[in-house]
């Protein structure tokens, strides 16, 4: 089994990283494989709603990361996505990336297992996590939990060490991810399979 866990910072190596890292670590000892993504720093355009991606298989007429994200999300059991707090909120780059990639790729994502996780210097984290752990819960993915909210604090990866409660926090969370997927293994081995899938209904307000 294999997590996918997605650096939201355009710092390769800093706070947000030295989080997923913490993650990974306890995912390893549980044998399961990981893969940190850095998003990077070249420009990612939002999402326009255009619905070419309907045509294209799943791929995003815009030919940046997003198609390369979700080409390896194929075969990748759970995500982690993380961000530092740019304003009380996540990085613009990873907004615009998760807008484009869940919208792409919405039936890659349901019901594997996805977790968010926010790394800041004072606050704005639990607004940041908020944000992100919406991504899941309009995809019918298991939302994995921790000890606590899953943020850490620093103003770089030796202050963010740390941060002792939030490393036990990332290492809680990398441990309830393994769990959740060897269940759903489990599950699979003997005939539990995904829910029943009702016919869409949307409801609207304008009358």
């Amino acid at each position: 089994m294999k997590v996918l866990l997605v650096n939201g910072s355009p710092k390769a190596k800093g706070c947000t990283y030295t989080a997923l890292c913490e993650v990974a670590g306890a995912l390893e000892k549980n044998g399961i494989e990981t893969e940190i993504f850095h998003v990077g720093t070249e420009a990612i355009r939002g999402c326009m709603g255009c619905g070419a991606c309907r045509k294209l298989d799943g791929k995003c007429i815009y030919q940046d990361s997003v198609n390369v994200f979700l080409e390896k999300a194929k075969t990748t059991d759970g995500f982690i996505f993380g961000s530092p707090v740019h304003y009380a909120a996540a990085s613009g780059v990873l907004t615009s990336f998760l807008d484009r990639a869940f919208y792409a790729g919405k039936p890659i994502f349901e019901y594997k297992p996805g977790a968010a996780i926010a790394s800041c210097r004072r606050s704005g984290a639990t607004a940041t996590f908020d944000q992100l752990n919406k991504y899941f819960t309009i995809s019918n993915m298991p939302v994995i939990s921790s000890s606590y909210w899953n943020m850490v604090h620093g103003t770089n990866p030796e202050e963010v060490k740390q941060d002792l409660e939030g490393m036990q926090i990332m290492r809680n969370l990398g441990n309830n991810m393994a769990w959740i997927l060897k269940a759903i293994e489990a599950g699979k081995k003997v005939g539990i399979d995904i829910p029943e899938r009702e016919e869409k209904v949307t409801t609207s307000f304008i009358r």
